[in-house]
């Protein structure tokens, strides 16, 4: 059991993430991937824009995602060392499911572009919460593919940004406990 799901105020308490190196088999089949994208998109969305996209990349094309990532990062650092291209390689290969998600803002919308990113992101977290109560591990990785528009140009186009890459599996080791901010150091009374 990966939390406590003895109510949902202890599953949410004891939600970790998974880091996706450490996602292994099984992952998600179609179906449950299906049932946690659409918890996924019951996410709070001012307007009713779902100003965000679910990319799923299969396990067949995880080579494709690999050559695209190391060779603009390539194109951008033409000097990276072979750790570096051999990380990125890693990136596009770990856990079993991924999804690539996408914030889809629609800049005419009386709904400021800010709050549609943040529902992007409410999405993102939606989707780990889906995985972990249908008894699967997620983690939800940004860094230089996120940023990249080129990586970015292969699932959309610009205005459109990846929010992040959610890795789902079955965790492979305990999930670590990460340290959380003292309440009183966030939270303020006015």
């Amino acid at each position: 059991m990966l939390n406590d799901h003895s109510s949902p105020a202890a599953f949410l308490a004891t939600r970790r993430s998974g880091k996706p190196r450490d996602l292994v088999a099984p992952g998600p089949d179609a179906e449950t991937l299906m049932e946690m994208l659409a918890i996924a998109a019951r996410t709070p969305d001012h307007g009713k824009l779902a100003p965000w996209r679910f990319v799923v990349v299969a396990d067949d094309r995880r080579d494709a995602l690999a050559t695209l990532i190391t060779d603009a990062y390539l194109a951008e650092k033409p000097t990276a060392s072979a750790a570096e291209i051999a990380g990125m390689d890693q990136f596009a290969h770990q856990a079993p499911a991924l999804v690539v998600v996408l914030s889809s803002p629609r800049p005419n919308s009386p709904i400021p572009v800010w709050e549609q990113e943040m529902s992007a992101g409410a999405a993102c977290m939606n989707l780990l919460h889906a995985a972990n109560a249908l008894g699967f591990a997620g983690g939800w990785l940004t860094g230089w593919p996120s940023y990249s528009d080129t990586v970015r140009d292969a699932f959309g186009a610009a205005p459109e940004r990846i929010v992040g890459f959610v890795f789902i599996g079955t965790p492979g080791r305990p999930l670590d406990e990460r340290p959380r901010p003292e309440l009183g150091r966030i939270v303020s009374h006015w």
